[in-house]
């Protein structure tokens, strides 16, 4: 009887495991079938091929949208020369070419912050960590490169109160500290540019040695730098800006219609689109495996180890490229002095779309794809080199999809390239050449006049002070212009003002060598490009290292626009010293991390490599060290600073100026201050500073509560999520959606409406003061008044003040 009964459990136990196995079985064979439905249909054993992805855009194609770009840059820069010339009447000198008269409208400096900052690394390398990492991926990077920006409106504010004058950051440098911690900071900043336009051809390059049949990587260099030199050449910072316009309408136009075809075409024939929709993108990635590093190995959760560093990485990599690099300085310097601000935020707001939206669209599209086909669209070295939206855009559109991504990098290229050039050329004009090379006086302060030499304001002695007046109301230099525009010859006719005239001699030379510095810096790109090819270093490694190189000199350039008591000293180690500690922890710790000293393995990111964690430490490391340094120096080379120091120290940086121009009479007309005849005459900085103080806490409060926004809450939210499912997926993509159109309509309907108003204004004022001269004097009052409502008339019906 027991052994009946001990028989009798051995078999139910049997059964019941046959129960489960069949049970297994049966969930298996209803998930099986759910993923091998949506994937392409087999041929035997074996998927059939994936579509070529051989090039099929001709050189002949790729040629003539180049030149039909080249005809339309041109057009551009000489309308917009034009336009400054005969509307706003600007005076043709160096400073007009660098800062484009300095009243550039928010609109304006908003597109061109953005299309600055769509590197053709935001387009590449964004999709690429969305391939690698999941729907986590786009985030982090949009988040990480926006915070930079809208951080940088606070700075652009500080400068505009404390240095208003100056045309470059480096500026503000030598004014405060001399010489030596100038030329530190200009060799940073120019390896800032150097890194930058290195990442832009590479990953230009790639694209379009690519997607176009026989082109070679060097005409590929060959043609990206005839684009961005003509652009530049032609029309100086000023004509960057109508083009950045352009530029990003068609970045955000291009961006739409691959939005379209992955998420929103609709699901038809899937041989000529396997996607279409939210609901089959997401049915096929959630049948991808994703990386270790990602919750459940899905790529469709925010519970990402590697998405997480990368977004570290990101953050402290581009405070360097923003803060470090002059171009962005450079459009700040040219914003009209309230509305650089609202450029900064509106920008940074809409600029986190593109990559948001770009990336999640062809990042997950690549994904799905991979699976639809059965095998991945590329190899790893291709997705490193930025090859997934060229990948994505030619499998779903062919030829078109091609075309589309050549103009969209073309153009990509050329606005942030121009901006490189134009900020090397910066550089080396106004800190090399004007300062160091061949100044036109050499100072002993930034307080001495460079026409006489004399002190000016509060250093001068009574007896023997500076008493230059401004170019504007000299009555020479009106004749000087008035001779020199009325001359038809090709050699202009020599000034004859004895205040003005050697110095605007001086000028002119400079604007020669801008002119070769254009020429020369375009050129030299060239080599550059070939160099990094020929090292055979990856988009993704340049990308991930270059915050080792310039994160340790953020905090001290921050630090030079908010604190008195920083030295030269402090900031001169803190950027070197943090520098070479970032690559010293960068090499010790992939040397620990892999085992052996390997080159090779450091600079790739491959599996069991641990790429991302060495990068993560020596980015941390060069930023924070170079904090870190700055201010511990700080505190012991200077343990007591007066107030009257304070005061002196910021009254240096205000004392950066262009006897030419002077920075007060662009700021008397903007605040309505009694306007002052000489040079040293200027609102004082207790003035400056409460006209700023809004301008100053909106920048503030926008920049700090979006960063942590965007680093601290929005990422927990996310978290709580362990895999998204099918509408939260859905959800997630109309939040792109809304956030893209809304940023796309804002940013190519508000610059061109500000823009119109502000030439018909600006038209309509210089018709009043035509019509001034020719009016019988009873008029003159309702002249005035019908063009400013801010014009005031005396008890006798005279005029007392007409600004325009």
């Amino acid at each position: 009887m027991v052994n009946m009964w001990t028989k009798l459990r051995k078999i139910t136990f049997w059964i019941l495991i046959y129960q489960l196995i069949l049970q297994e079985n049966a969930v298996s064979s209803e998930e099986t079938p759910g993923c091998d439905s949506i994937v392409r249909p087999t041929n035997g054993s074996l998927y059939l091929p994936v579509k070529p992805r051989g090039s099929s855009t001709s050189l002949s194609l790729a040629l003539t949208i180049c030149a039909i770009i080249l005809v339309f840059i041109v057009l551009v820069a000489n309308g917009f020369n034009l336009i400054r010339k005969y509307i706003y009447e600007d005076k043709d000198n160096l400073d007009t070419d660098f800062d484009a008269g300095g009243r550039v409208s928010s609109g304006l400096t908003a597109t061109t912050i953005v299309s600055q900052w769509t590197w053709a690394a935001t387009l590449l390398q964004s999709s690429a960590v969305a391939a690698n990492n999941g729907i986590s991926g786009p985030f982090w990077y949009a988040a990480g490169a926006t915070i930079p920006l809208l951080m940088f409106a606070t700075l652009s504010v500080q400068m505009k109160t404390r240095a208003p004058g100056a045309k470059t950051f480096l500026q503000v440098i030598q004014a405060r500290f001399g010489s030596r911690p100038h030329l530190v900071f200009c060799f940073f900043a120019l390896l800032t540019n150097v890194i930058v336009t290195a990442m832009l051809m590479l990953g230009g390059c790639a694209v379009l040695t690519t997607l176009v049949q026989g082109l070679s990587l060097e005409l590929a260099a060959v043609t990206l730098v005839t684009v961005i030199g003509a652009c530049t050449f032609i029309g100086g910072l000023g004509a960057t800006f109508y083009m950045s316009y352009f530029n990003t309408t068609i970045v955000f136009v291009v961006m739409f219609i691959f939005l379209i075809k992955v998420y929103h075409e609709g699901e038809g024939d899937q041989e000529r689109n396997p996607l279409g929709s939210i609901e089959r993108v997401y049915d096929l990635v959630s049948c991808s495996e994703g990386p270790e590093g990602n919750h459940a190995r899905s790529y469709l959760t925010f519970l990402s180890s590697d998405s997480i560093m990368f977004g570290i990485i990101n953050i402290v990599g581009n405070f360097g490229t923003v803060f470090v690099d002059q171009s962005y300085w450079q459009s700040s310097v040219a914003a009209k002095p309230r509305e650089g601000m609202w450029g900064f935020l509106a920008a940074g707001l809409v600029w986190f779309s593109i990559p948001f939206t770009f990336a999640t669209t062809m990042g997950m599209g690549y994904i799905a794809l991979g699976t639809y086909y059965g095998e991945p669209l590329l190899s790893n070295a291709e997705v490193s080199a930025g090859l997934v939206p060229p990948a994505v855009a030619q499998s779903l559109m062919g030829k078109a999809g091609e075309t589309l991504m050549v103009l969209m990098i073309l153009m990509a290229v050329t606005s942030t390239g121009s901006a490189e050039v134009m900020a090397i050329t910066s550089i080396i004009v106004y800190d090399l050449y004007q300062i160091h090379l061949k100044p036109f006086r050499r100072l002993t302060d930034s307080n001495c006049c460079i026409l006489c030499g004399k002190s000016r304001g509060r250093m001068a002695n009574r007896r023997d002070q500076c008493e230059c007046s401004s170019m504007t109301d000299c009555i020479a230099c009106t004749q000087d212009d008035k001779a020199i525009s009325e001359c038809n010859r090709t050699v202009k006719p020599n000034f004859k003002c004895k205040h003005h005239g050697n110095y605007r001699t001086y000028l002119n030379i400079l604007r020669d060598k801008r002119d070769w510095c254009i020429v020369w810096v375009a050129m030299a790109i060239i080599p550059l490009t070939l160099l990094f090819d020929i090292i055979q270093v990856s988009l993704e490694f340049v990308y991930y290292f270059m915050g080792v190189l310039v994160g340790s000199s953020v905090f001290p350039i921050i630090l030079s626009m908010f604190w008195a008591r920083l030295t030269g000293k402090a900031i001169m180690y803190g950027a070197i010293l943090g520098c070479l500690a970032g690559i010293f922890s960068w090499l010790l710790s992939a040397s620990i991390l892999n085992k052996e000293f390997n080159m090779s393995k450091f600079i790739t990111n491959s599996a069991g490599n641990e790429f991302e964690i060495s990068m993560l430490i020596a980015n941390c490391v060069a930023i924070f060290s170079g904090a870190a340094i700055t201010i511990i120096m700080s505190f012991v080379t200077k343990r007591h600073i007066s107030e009257f120091e304070t005061a002196e120290t910021w009254e240096k940086t205000r004392d950066i100026d262009n006897p030419l121009s002077p920075w007060p009479e662009l700021y008397i007309r903007e605040f309505h201050i009694t306007e002052m005849k000489l040079v040293y005459n200027r609102p004082s900085l207790e003035q400056m500073m409460t006209e700023f103080k809004k301008t100053n806490i909106i920048a503030f409060i926008v920049g700090s509560t979006t960063t942590i926004l965007m680093i601290v809450f929005w990422p927990a939210v996310m978290t709580a999520i362990d895999i998204m499912s099918q509408s939260q997926f859905k959800q997630w993509i109309h939040l792109s959606d809304v956030w893209s159109f809304t940023a796309g309509i804002f940013i190519i309907a508000t610059p061109l409406f500000m823009e119109i108003y502000s030439i018909v204004t600006q038209f309509k004022h210089k018709n009043a003061r035509v019509r001034v001269h020719a009016a019988p004097e009873h008029e003159l009052n309702n002249i005035m008044r019908s063009v400013s409502p801010q014009v005031k008339t005396n008890s006798a019906g005279q005029l007392e003040q007409f600004n325009v």
